[in-house]
């Protein structure tokens, strides 16, 4: 009886510790998928911020040629040109 046991109480700790190893194996992966995802979203803002900063200059220069344009329609009696 005790043999029986003590098989049983050591398939016990062996399928615990495949247990612990396959599951810490499982958080590992999960971590690394994270990493990936957070660094390919870093990607993907830093990209969009470079987008946003061109945009930025080219609204830049389309505000100053409306407003000349604006400037220009104002003068109704074609002094300024």
């Amino acid at each position: 009886m005790r043999a029986v046991a003590l098989v049983v109480g050591g398939l016990l700790v062996i399928g615990g510790a495949v247990l612990v190893v396959s599951a810490d194996h499982q958080r590992a992966d999960a971590l690394a998928e994270a990493k990936a995802a957070v660094a390919e979203t870093r990607r993907q803002l830093d990209a969009a911020k470079d987008s946003n900063h061109r945009l930025a200059e080219q609204l830049t220069t389309l505000r100053s040629l409306i407003a000349e344009q604006d400037r220009r329609l104002a003068d109704t009696t074609g002094l300024l040109q």
